[in-house]
């Protein structure tokens, strides 16, 4: 194939070192959700998706509520939020 673009690894952490990540990420977010501010059920997003080469790192990790990580699934799907 004339020009194809090899996909680079995505760095992806074992369940141990995942959780701690979570828990790093939660705590820079000061444990509230970066979309509304509640500070409860709170959950950590992929920025970009892993799916899409998306890596466990802080830089691509962010604090939800259950609710606004719910609606920022459905708009990349959707297109509206």
């Amino acid at each position: 194939m004339k020009g194809a673009v090899a996909k680079r690894p995505r760095l992806r952490l074992n369940p141990n070192a995942y959780r701690r990540l979570c828990h790093r990420v939660l705590k820079r977010d000061g444990w509230r959700c970066q979309l509304c501010g509640r500070q409860t059920n709170l959950e950590v997003h992929h920025v970009q998706r892993r799916s899409q080469l998306g890596d466990d790192c802080e830089e691509n990790l962010v604090t939800l509520c259950s609710s606004c990580h719910a609606k920022m699934h459905n708009w990349k799907f959707s297109g509206k939020l």
